[in-house]
C-alpha cells in the first residue's frame, strides 16, 4: 500500500505575513509609486494648460481652462522636430546594438581564467574609468583624426563603450555561465565564436538587456555631443533641439519683459512650453521599458538563489 503525504508549506506560521504587515507593505509601494507617478502626469497635464491660467493659478492637477497652444508654439517648425526625432531614434538603437555587441565581445574573454592577457586587458578597461585625457585631445581625436565632426557618427562612438558596462558583463560571466556547459560544447567540436554567440549570448539575456537599458538611456538623454560635434541643425538629436529651444525661451522672455516695461505687450506660452517639451523629449523613451522589464528584473535577482 503506498501513502501519500501532504506536505502542506503554510503549516509553519514563520512563513506567513501578518495581515498587518503585509497591508502596509503594499500600502507603502501604492504611495511610492504615486509619488513617481504624480510628476510625470503634472507636466503633462500644465502643458495642456493655459499659459495666462498658469502663471494666475499656478501648477494644478486640473486647471481651470486647458490649451494646445504650446504644442502649437513647438510644432510650427515640425520638420525640424521630426528629424530631429529620427537622429535621436537611429543613434539609440544603433548605438546601443552596437555597444552591446563590442562590450560583450571584449567582456567575454577577460572573463575566461584560461585567457592568457585577461589581466592586462582588464586593467586597462578598468585605467579608464579613473583617467582620460581630458575634454580636448578628446575633441581632437574624433575631429581631426576620425573627422567625424558634423557626421552621424560623432553622436554614436563616443557612447559605444562603457568600462563599467564592461566589468558588470564580465562579473555575470565569471559567475553565471556555468562552465561545463561551455566545455561540452568544445567537446562537440564548437569553436568560441559559435560558443559565444550561440550559447553565452542567450545565457546572458538579464545582463545584456539590462545594460541595454541603461546604454538607451545614455544615448536618448544626450545633448552634449550635438553640441560639440554637430554646427548645424541637420544631424541634432531631439534632446539638444529642445535645449535650443529652451535658451530661445529665455531669450524671447527677456525681451517681451522689455517691451512690456516700454508700455507694449507681448504674450506667449512660456512655462506650459517648458512642460511640452519635457513631454516630447521622454514620450518614446517610456514605451522601451516594457521590453526591457522582464530581463531587468532577473538580472537585479541573478544569483539571489542557487540550487
Amino acid at each position: 500500500m503506498e501513502t501519500t503525504e501532504h506536505v502542506n508549506t503554510d503549516a509553519n506560521p514563520h512563513n506567513k505575513l501578518s495581515p498587518i504587515f503585509d497591508w502596509s507593505i503594499k500600502l507603502f509601494f501604492i504611495l511610492y509609486s504615486a509619488a513617481c507617478i504624480f510628476p510625470v502626469l503634472l507636466v503633462i497635464i500644465v502643458s495642456f494648460s493655459d499659459e495666462k491660467t498658469v502663471l494666475r493659478e499656478g501648477y494644478k492637477i486640473i486647471p481651470s481652462s486647458f490649451s494646445f497652444e504650446a504644442y502649437r508654439f513647438l510644432f510650427m517648425d515640425w520638420e525640424q522636430i521630426a528629424r530631429s526625432y529620427g537622429i535621436s531614434i537611429l543613434v539609440t538603437v544603433v548605438g546601443t546594438v552596437l555597444g552591446l555587441l563590442i562590450m560583450a565581445l571584449y567582456a567575454y574573454p577577460i572573463s575566461k581564467t584560461d585567457f592568457p592577457h585577461r589581466k592586462f586587458f582588464s586593467f586597462l578597461i578598468f585605467f579608464t574609468m579613473l583617467f582620460n585625457g581630458g575634454l580636448v585631445p578628446w575633441y581632437l581625436v574624433y575631429v581631426q583624426l576620425l573627422d567625424l565632426k558634423d557626421t552621424t557618427w560623432s553622436l554614436i562612438m563616443p557612447l559605444l563603450v562603457s568600462a563599467f558596462f564592461v566589468l558588470i558583463m564580465r562579473t555575470f560571466f565569471q559567475t553565471t555561465i556555468p562552465n561545463a556547459v561551455l566545455e561540452s560544447a568544445k567537446i562537440d567540436g564548437a569553436g568560441e565564436l559559435r560558443i559565444f554567440m550561440q550559447i553565452v549570448m542567450p545565457l546572458s539575456l538579464p545582463v545584456l538587456a539590462t545594460i541595454a537599458l541603461f546604454n538607451t538611456l545614455n544615448y536618448w538623454n544626450d545633448w552634449f555631443l550635438s553640441l560639440v560635434f554637430i554646427s548645424g541643425d541637420k544631424n541634432i538629436t531631439i534632446q539638444y533641439l529642445m535645449y535650443k529651444t529652451m535658451l530661445s525661451i529665455q531669450y524671447l522672455s527677456q525681451k517681451a519683459g522689455e517691451v512690456q516695461s516700454a508700455g507694449a505687450v507681448l504674450t506667449f506660452p512660456s512655462e506650459t512650453v517648458r512642460m511640452a517639451m519635457v513631454v516630447i523629449g521622454i514620450g518614446p523613451i517610456v514605451f522601451a521599458y516594457p521590453f526591457f522589464q522582464k530581463y531587468f528584473v532577473k538580472g537585479l535577482t541573478v544569483g539571489a538563489v542557487k540550487g
